[in-house]
């Protein structure tokens, strides 16, 4: 969505989710002066007449939103963006965001909770984005966008690899972007004078698919999974394999089905194509179920154990030792009044909720809409006694 704004022609995205986090996007663009469509499952957007640099209340609440400084560079080599926020799950420092810009010839200072960034014009360059956990997924995006307009070719090194942003390099290519290499540590952009506008589908949600794969697993379930990506899940489905989840993993789809003699499994979270970090919490739900005990290890985000005190109040018998959480299966759960702490935590208490005994309430359950479309609702289609409480 950010991407729209680096050309004043129609973009077509399709394949959207009805998420908190999109409809703030859409306030975003229309904030900086973006005529924007939504329909169901579609947004369009036209940025022709860009005014300001946005509404510093809406931007600052959203860590995406640092994703327009990107484009807004490239487009207008100037931008005024304000600090993201976003889930609290350890410190996510925009710093190699600003040393990119820096590298495409940038002023970059940042004053008052504003990063202010211009440049006369962009110009290529060499731009190294590897962080002290593993490459940076929205610095990796931001320096690519910007690199579309500048002047000469940008190499950026130590790229993120997640399908994501090979998803975001090929609607660029389809606005007119000279791009090769996403999807791999180096990424290479020769800079065009112009963009045009572009339709796109959007890619299944990764995380989402996990989620409901887990779901069925730590319920005993036979789930299946329909218009997935397995090969974005590669990580994922190798631990439910390893930890004996039957599993028939089609070209499009993934079927979970019911499974015994289920053992422990030993998990790091890495960058792509390493176990992902927005599936630590959900997997840690399926260890509870499961006898003996697992050891998973924390390697992005150094907050990231949010979930562990509230998974307790259910009985679970997890112990946190640095970066790593001893995870002691095989207990039943029970049910409680637990409260989320941020996005993937809402969904790993919503999963416990589902494998234990009595009722679990699930409180602050906003964090979920930002990354699930009606969750409770195909919950419920799949056999599950949930609902949602009025306000919430």
């Amino acid at each position: 969505m950010a991407a729209t704004l680096l050309t004043n022609e129609e973009c077509v995205l399709r394949n959207l989710p009805n998420l908190s986090d999109v409809r703030f996007m859409c306030r975003i663009l229309e904030s900086l002066g973006a005529d924007v469509k939504v329909g169901r499952g579609t947004v369009r957007v036209r940025a022709k007449n860009i005014e300001g640099f946005g509404d510093y209340d809406l931007i600052r609440k959203m860590r995406g939103s640092i994703c327009i400084l990107g484009p807004l560079m490239g487009r207008f080599n100037e931008a005024k963006v304000s600090m993201p926020g976003g889930c609290v799950i350890g410190a996510r420092p925009i710093d190699l965001h600003l040393k990119g810009m820096r590298d495409l010839g940038a002023t970059v200072r940042v004053k008052a909770g504003y990063v202010h960034a211009k440049a006369r014009r962009l110009t290529g360059g060499e731009s190294f984005l590897g962080g002290r956990c593993g490459p940076t997924v929205l610095g990796t995006a931001n320096v690519m966008m910007a690199a579309t307009l500048a002047h000469g070719t940008t190499v950026i090194h130590s790229a993120a690899c997640e399908p994501e942003i090979e998803d975001l390099a090929n609607f660029l290519i389809a606005m007119g972007a000279k791009i090769t290499g996403a999807g791999s540590p180096t990424i290479t952009i020769h800079g065009v004078r112009k963009l045009r506008g572009a339709e796109h589908r959007v890619i299944p949600d990764r995380i989402e698919a996990a989620t409901y794969a887990l779901a069925g697993a730590v319920t005993n379930g036979d789930v299946q999974l329909k218009n997935c990506n397995p090969g974005h899940l590669s990580a994922v489905l190798d631990k439910m394999k390893e930890a004996g989840v039957r599993l028939d993993v089609g070209r499009n789809s993934i079927r979970v089905k019911p499974s015994k003699n289920l053992s422990s499994v030993d998990i790091t979270t890495m960058p792509h194509a390493g176990f992902p970090t927005d599936v630590q919490a959900q997997m840690m739900v399926l260890m509870l179920k499961t006898p003996g005990i697992s050891i998973i290890t924390e390697r992005i985000f150094e907050s990231r154990f949010m979930h562990v005190n509230e998974l307790a109040r259910m009985g679970a018998d997890i112990s946190i030792e640095g970066p790593s959480a001893i995870v002691k299966g095989g207990q039943p759960l029970s049910g409680a009044d637990v409260m989320a702490s941020d996005l993937r935590a809402s969904a790993a208490l919503v999963l416990a909720g589902l494998a234990a005994e009595g009722t679990t309430r699930v409180n602050r359950v906003y964090h979920i809409d930002r990354g699930y479309e009606d969750i409770d609702g195909k919950l419920r289609s799949l056999g599950a006694v949930i609902t949602r409480e009025p306000g919430q």
